[in-house]
């Protein structure tokens, strides 16, 4: 099989990594500090030591180490559990394993695009390739 690579692929790899963790990023910082409307219906914050607040950490945190491409291996599959997690513990228990009636697309797809970045790691503009190639010089 040829490779199918397009002078573009590195850089699309790169944003798809870059916005994805920006936007889950955005979902913790709503949890954690309120930012970007805050969270729940009063726009506040989550308490620390409660489900919410433990996903607010890690969709903080990991969606920053995302955005830099910093132990995203790791990260993305820790993250991508996070979000399996979700999936049958909140939304299948509004009653249905089906995304379109639980509401849990976004979880669904946050687990699965995490999972690929497990495999596939941050792609070669991110920090994980400049220590790589650090490592590798030494």
């Amino acid at each position: 099989m040829m490779d199918e690579r397009t002078p573009f692929h590195d850089f699309a790899w790169t944003l798809l990594r870059v916005m994805a963790g920006l936007m889950f990023f955005s979902h913790g910082a709503q949890k954690l500090f309120g930012w970007f409307g805050g969270f729940g219906s009063d726009g506040g914050t989550a308490e620390i030591f409660s489900r919410f607040g433990a996903a607010g950490v890690l969709e903080t945190f990991g969606g920053a180490l995302l955005v830099l491409g910093l132990f995203t291996r790791p990260v993305a599959l820790l993250l991508s559990g996070q979000m399996a997690v979700a999936y049958f513990w909140v939304h299948s228990g509004r009653g249905s394993l089906l995304w379109w009636e639980n509401r849990g697309e976004l979880a669904a797809l946050y687990a699965f695009l995490w999972l690929f970045f497990a495999v596939w790691g941050a792609g070669p503009y991110s920090l994980d390739a400049w220590r790589s190639g650090r490592d590798q010089r030494a």
